[in-house]
């Protein structure tokens, strides 16, 4: 039997809701909105996100996991993607260092998780997935992909943790562009990776937002 959430836990989960909605990023509200869904979707267990500026999917997922006893972990280096580099489309001159002269977005992800209240739901990983995937064994019932955009690390990223997906856990990936005249493709060829082999079916499109569940399979491509 599943219980609905009290009146606490659903005023907890809109007032974040609110503050993920104003926070820094690029994902939109209704991609956000099926985010959660396919959040809530989830079994409890340990969540992994990969990319995570200043934390606006992440309040999105955290607030999700809070409500069902998850645990989210958010990995990035917090300096960017090539988009958000000084004379990208994409830049953000607040988000400078002034000693570094360097993009960081850690500070400003760390008021964005106390505002939110989620400090103990959310374990912040500063590395990039190349350091934290030879030692990452712990397995998972939802990972979130929004990373590096390149094929090199789109691809990497999906062979090193979406292996440790459980069957039924989730897998949803962001900025998928099937047609290149909207973006760029790394993520829609590691969706089309995912479906080709059969280790994982897709449940659900919004947006740019592509929703899968891992199938009961023993093997991984």
């Amino acid at each position: 039997m599943t219980l609905e959430p009290g009146p606490a836990a659903l005023a907890a989960l809109a007032a974040r809701t609110l503050l993920a909605s104003r926070a820094k990023g690029f994902m939109p509200d209704d991609e956000a909105a099926a985010l959660r869904g396919a959040a809530a979707s989830a079994a409890p267990g340990v969540w992994l996100e990969i990319g995570t500026y200043c934390g606006k999917s992440t309040v999105h997922l955290g607030a999700v996991a809070a409500g069902q006893g998850s645990h989210l972990v958010t990995l990035d280096h917090h300096h960017g993607s090539e988009e958000n580099q000084p004379g990208w489309q994409w830049h953000d001159q607040s988000l400078i260092d002034p000693r570094t002269g360097r993009l960081d977005t850690l500070p400003s992800l760390r008021r964005t998780l106390a505002d939110a209240g989620l400090e103990d739901t959310v374990s912040v990983l500063v590395a990039t997935t190349q350091q934290v995937a030879p030692w990452w064994t712990t397995p998972l019932t939802l990972l979130f992909l929004d990373g590096s955009h390149t094929e090199e690390v789109a691809q990497h990223d999906y062979a090193a943790f979406a292996r440790h997906i459980l069957p039924g856990g989730v897998l949803a990936v962001h900025d998928v562009f099937p047609d290149p005249r909207d973006g760029g493709q790394p993520p829609w060829h590691v969706v089309q990776r995912a479906l080709g082999h059969g280790t994982f079916t897709q449940v659900g499109e919004h947006g740019s937002l592509r929703l899968l569940r891992r199938n009961a399979v023993t093997g991984f491509v």
